[in-house]
């Protein structure tokens, strides 16, 4: 993910049914609220504990993926590992993240960045704002969410956004019809004059590919020799 995230949270307390319900909540446009009783609640049940006004974009506490990994490449595995240990796919993840945060999904990374295995989510909102939602890739549970105050913002990359006719998600399975499990998918216009959908994928053998998928027409390409090669020689840098 190329975002760098500024958590933004207020604690709050409420009595409910004769008991102390504690929640972490941020403050937006039409208020937030999350887990109960020092537990994660889903998108779901923490719309439904924050009332009618709540706009889907509550604040969760941090927490930890059912996948407990590592995160170690010493061996050169790491992509298939966590391809092999993730139970919840690339698309089913788009959709999760969207009942947290309705909106356009523009990145989703499947990392074992923290305790456990979780896919990042990069999601602009329709409230206008970017979030970052992290979802266990063991059940699609939301983890945490945070809203993006970074000055990074990419007019273009709005637009592609929102003019998107093939999303995240439709990338993501066209990718993996052909090249295996998608580990990764960003919008991203390092390739040409447009943004494109930039997918990785890992295949049973080991073998970790890059592919592009048109945003507008869902057509599957490669990535070029020479943006290939630049890759290489980035990670070659790192």
């Amino acid at each position: 993910m190329k975002r760098h995230l500024i958590i933004a949270t207020a604690a709050a307390a409420a009595l409910v049914a004769g008991g102390t319900v504690t929640a972490v909540a941020v403050s937006n446009d039409a208020g937030s609220a999350k887990a109960a009783s020092g537990g994660q609640l889903t998108a779901q049940t923490a719309a439904h504990h924050a009332g009618p006004q709540a706009s889907g974009t509550a604040q969760v506490q941090d927490g930890s993926s059912s996948i407990r990994m590592q995160d170690d490449d010493a061996n050169g595995q790491e992509e298939i590992r966590e391809a092999n240990a993730a139970k919840v796919s690339a698309p089913d993840a788009a959709a999760a993240a969207l009942k947290a945060v309705p909106g356009t999904v523009t990145g989703l990374d499947l990392d074992a960045d923290r305790p456990g295995l979780v896919w990042d989510a990069d999601v602009l909102g329709k409230d206008g704002k970017w979030h970052e939602v992290t979802l266990d890739a063991g059940n699609g549970r939301v983890l945490n969410q945070h809203l993006d105050h970074g000055d990074d913002d990419d007019a273009q990359e709005r637009a592609a956004a929102r003019n998107a006719t093939t999303d995240a998600a439709a990338a993501a399975r066209t990718a993996a019809a052909s090249h295996g499990t998608v580990t990764s998918v960003e919008l991203d216009d390092d390739h040409g004059t447009k943004a494109v959908w930039e997918v990785e994928t890992v295949t049973k053998d080991g073998k970790e590919h890059k592919v592009l998928v048109d945003p507008q027409s869902g057509k599957l390409s490669a990535v070029p020799a020479h943006d290939a090669d630049d890759d290489d020689n980035d990670g070659a840098d790192d």
